[in-house]
């Protein structure tokens, strides 16, 4: 298992250099100029050429890499004209529309994700694999049918519409949720409003991922219960508790399993559309400001970052394969 787990770290770090790689000389090779981001529209090309000198965007790209990756573990200066910038390690630029270093003003972004991401994770994986194993077991009947409509229902809309649904049913009708939804506290500041905030958003995203877990666990549970060694189990005298929990549902986790850990890598890497419906000030709103804004320092720290997640949940997924199916073997 040790040597398993050492060769995937090898193999995860492969993958995020060379994901540095790539994503630096994606953004590179734009044809926005960032020396002309950095100023207004009134900026002559003398200012833009004393700018991308004084970034060092005249340097080879090359030289723009190493400095680049050597920001990330020893930081780096930036001249922002009136004087030096110092962004601390992991550097991954400065943004100057936002005045800020990117790894700031993703760390403050962060937290707010991870709330949104990890507590819908619980609700859909709960609900999710739940209702999928009770249509598996009742299939045919008007459970199954019931679970896998809702399933069907929930998986079609939007999450910008049901964000949106909840809000007018929660807030507006109902009157459950205070109407100040719109302005964000943080939990250390205000728990209750930072409760109420999530819980939309929460509720949102576990009812769209709950559906698609409902059909694939059903899919999987079915088709396990059909295998030899749960025929087996059963013909040994095991409860049918024992035979459901410790075999079939065990066994059926693989793909449940693969999914998840993609979905959650993708969510942590930011929520774009309910972090913007809900006006949640996570990553994926910065992303999306920053798109729109052209702001190249930022777009490029989010994308690693996400990227980074979803790397780093395969190689989480990898190794809970040995523990979850028997018959996976590291080799």
């Amino acid at each position: 298992m040790l040597t398993y787990i050492a060769r995937r770290l090898v193999a995860m770090f492969g993958l995020l250099v060379a994901l540095s790689i790539v994503t630096f000389l994606l953004f590179s090779a734009l044809p926005a100029d960032p020396a002309a981001l950095t100023c207004g529209k009134s900026c002559t090309p003398e200012v833009i050429q004393a700018n991308r000198v004084r970034l060092g965007l005249d340097k080879p790209l090359t030289e723009q890499y190493v400095t680049f990756v050597k920001g990330l573990f020893v930081g780096r200066d930036f001249d922002g004209g009136a004087g030096v910038i110092s962004c601390p390690a992991p550097a991954l630029g400065y943004s100057f529309f936002k005045q800020e270093c990117v790894t700031t003003l993703i760390t403050g972004a962060l937290p707010v994700t991870l709330a949104l991401a990890l507590g819908a994770f619980v609700l859909w994986m709960i609900f999710g694999n739940i209702s999928g194993v009770i249509a598996a077991l009742r299939r045919g009947t008007v459970v199954d049918r019931g679970l896998t409509g809702f399933a069907l229902i929930g998986y079609s809309f939007p999450s910008f519409f049901i964000a949106q649904l909840f809000i007018f049913i929660l807030v507006i009708k109902w009157g459950w949720l205070p109407g100040n939804l719109q302005a964000y506290s943080p939990f250390a500041e205000n728990p209750s409003v930072w409760i109420q905030k999530m819980l939309i958003g929460w509720v949102v995203l576990a009812l769209i991922f709950a559906a698609f877990y409902t059909r694939l666990t059903r899919n999987q549970m079915l088709e396990t219960l059909g295998e030899d060694f749960i025929r087996t189990a059963r013909a040994k005298g095991l409860s049918e508790r024992r035979v459901i929990g410790k075999h079939g549902l065990r066994a059926g986790l693989t793909p449940v399993v693969t999914a998840a850990g993609l979905d959650l890598g993708g969510l942590l890497g930011g929520a774009v559309i309910a972090e913007t419906v809900l006006n949640l000030p996570g990553v994926g709103q910065l992303a999306l400001t920053s798109v729109t804004q052209s702001d190249l320092p930022v777009i490029t720290g989010t994308v690693l970052l996400a990227a980074s997640f979803i790397i780093m949940s395969n190689l989480v997924v990898d190794v809970l394969y040995a523990a979850i199916d028997p018959r996976v073997r590291l080799s």
